[in-house]
C-alpha cells in the first residue's frame, strides 16, 4: 500500500524549487536528500530529491532534473507517496498508522461484526470512521480506549464496546 506523504505546490523562484505541502507526521524521515519518492500521477516520478530547505515555514524541495521553474511547475499538484512497508512500526503498543487501522473488521465485544474501519479521521479528537456492513452507512466511533479496547493489527480487527446508540444509525438516504 502507498501513502502520501505530500502534495507539491507551487515553484518557488527560478531554480526548480517547489513548495511542499507536508502529509506526514515524520517530514525529517521522508524528505532527505537522495530520498526517491514514488509520484501519482506515476508517470510523472520516481522523484530523487536534490535539495531541502524551510523557508517562511514552508518545506522547499528541489528535485533532480528539475532545473528551472518550468520544469518546478510542471509537478504542481503531484502526489509523493512512500510505500507503507518502509514505514517502521511505532515504539508506542497504543499508537497506530491510519494505514494499520485501515481495513480492519469492527466487531462488538460481544462478537458481532460492525463493518470495516475505512478512514481515520483527525480533528480534536481521533475518530474511526467505519462502514456498516448492515446497510452501509457510515459509523463515526471515537478512538479512544473506552469505546475501542482492543486494537489487534495483526488478527485484522479491532473491538468496539460502544455505548448504546452508537451503533444504531440508520441511512436516511
Amino acid at each position: 500500500m502507498r501513502l502520501v506523504v505530500g502534495r507539491i505546490g507551487r515553484a518557488h523562484g527560478i531554480r526548480g524549487e517547489v513548495a511542499v505541502e507536508v502529509r506526514t507526521d515524520d517530514p525529517d524521515a521522508r524528505f532527505t536528500v537522495g530520498a526517491e519518492l514514488q509520484t501519482d500521477p506515476a508517470n510523472v516520478g520516481p522523484l530523487k530529491l536534490a535539495a531541502i530547505r524551510r523557508h517562511s515555514g514552508k518545506l522547499l524541495i528541489r528535485f533532480e532534473g528539475t532545473a528551472d521553474r518550468d520544469a518546478a511547475e510542471t509537478l504542481r499538484g503531484t502526489l509523493l507517496l512512500v510505500d507503507s512497508a518502509d514505514i517502521a512500526p511505532l515504539d508506542d503498543p497504543d499508537e497506530f498508522h491510519d494505514h494499520e487501522l485501515i481495513g480492519l473488521t469492527a466487531v462488538t465485544t460481544g462478537g458481532e461484526t460492525v463493518g470495516s474501519v475505512d478512514d481515520v479521521l483527525h480533528h480534536a479528537q481521533d475518530v474511526l470512521v467505519i462502514t456498516a456492513e448492515a446497510g452501509g452507512h457510515e459509523v463515526l466511533v471515537p478512538f479512544v480506549a473506552a469505546l475501542v479496547p482492543e486494537v489487534d493489527v495483526a488478527g485484522g480487527r479491532i473491538v468496539l464496546d460502544p455505548p448504546p446508540g452508537l451503533l444504531d444509525l440508520q441511512n436516511t438516504d
